[in-house]
C-alpha cells in the first residue's frame, strides 16, 4: 500500500520537511530522557518538597516530549505513532543531547545537569518562538510557559548549592567538571538546519543559539564563582554514541513496551 504525507506536512519542502523531523527528535529525546531520568528522584529526593517539584518537573518533560513525538508522527509518511517513536527504537538511535546521557549521581549532578539543560533548552525555544511552522509554534508557547518555572526552580538550587560550604559547593564543582566536554550538546548542529533557517522555522543556527545561551548564563556562573561551561571543540558525536548510563536507562523505560507491545504510555 502506498502511503501518502500528512495533512500537517503537505505544504512542506520534502527537504525542509527533513531537516524538520531531525529538529523535532531532538528536541522529544531531550525531554523524554531528562524527563525520565529526574522521576528516579521521585521519593528519594533530600527533602519531601522535592520529592513533589522533581516528579512535577519530570511529568512535565514527559508531556513535552509526547506532544513533540505526536507531532513528528503527524510529519511522517510510514505511519509510526508517538508511541512507537518513542519506545521501538535501539538505544544508539535516539539523539538526545549527551549532557543527558550522564547517570542521575547525587543530587548535586542532578541539579547541574537541570540548570544547564534547561536554560540551553530555553534559547532553544526562544528560537522557536516565531516559528513559521504553526503546530511548533503554538506549541512552544505551551511549553515555554512550563519550563520558565523549571529554570526558576534548577537556579535557586544552583545557588544553594554554590553559596553552601564545604560539601555542597565541592560536590557542584566536580559535577559541572564532569558535565563540561558535553554542557553545550544541546545546540549541536543538525542536518541542514539552515533550511530550517531560511524557512523561518527556525530563527537562527545552533551556534548562535549557543552564543546567546552563553550571554545568558555567564552573569549567574561569574557572580557564584562557579566554571563557565568550556565551548565546545567538537560536536560529531553531540547526540550519538550515548553510553551505558543511558542504555540501562533505556532499559528501564522500555521494559513494559517490550513486555507488551500494545500498552499505552
Amino acid at each position: 500500500m502506498t502511503t501518502t504525507r500528512s495533512a500537517v506536512a503537505a505544504d512542506i519542502d520534502p527537504a525542509v520537511g527533513a531537516a524538520l523531523d531531525g529538529l523535532l527528535l531532538s528536541m522529544a529525546d531531550d525531554e523524554f530522557v531528562i524527563g525520565f531520568s529526574d522521576s528516579e528522584w521521585t521519593g528519594i529526593a533530600p527533602i519531601l518538597e522535592e520529592d513533589v517539584a522533581m516528579s512535577s518537573l519530570a511529568q512535565d518533560e514527559l508531556g513535552h516530549a509526547r506532544a513533540l513525538y505526536e507531532l513528528l508522527a503527524d510529519l511522517r509518511a510510514d505511519g509510526a505513532t508517538a508511541d512507537a517513536i518513542a519506545y521501538d527504537r535501539e538505544p544508539d538511535a535516539y539523539r538526545h543531547a549527551r549532557l543527558l546521557d550522564h547517570g542521575r549521581g547525587d543530587w548535586a549532578m542532578t541539579i547541574a545537569r537541570r540548570y544547564l539543560y534547561d536554560t540551553a533548552d530555553g534559547a532553544r525555544l526562544e528560537g522557536l518562538a516565531t516559528s513559521s511552522f504553526a503546530p511548533l509554534r503554538d506549541l512552544v508557547e505551551k511549553i515555554r510557559r512550563e519550563e520558565r518555572y523549571h529554570v526558576m526552580h534548577a537556579t535557586t538550587w544552583l545557588e544553594r548549592l554554590a553559596r553552601g560550604t564545604g560539601e555542597p559547593r565541592d560536590r557542584l564543582l566536580a559535577a559541572l567538571d564532569e558535565l563540561a566536554p558535553d554542557a553545550a550538546t544541546v545546540f549541536t548542529p543538525l542536518d541542514h538546519e539552515v533550511r530550517l533557517v531560511e524557512a523561518g522555522i527556525l530563527a537562527d543556527t545552533m551556534p548562535a543559539l549557543e552564543a546567546r545561551w552563553r550571554a545568558t548564563i555567564t552573569p549567574i556562573f561569574v557572580g557564584l564563582d562557579l566554571p563557565m561551561p568550556p565551548q565546545a571543540t567538537d560536536l560529531s558525536h553531540g547526540r550519538t554514541a550515548h553510553g551505558e548510563p543511558f542504555r540501562w536507562l533505556w532499559g528501564e523505560f522500555t521494559s513494559v513496551r517490550r513486555s507488551d507491545p500494545e500498552a499505552i504510555w
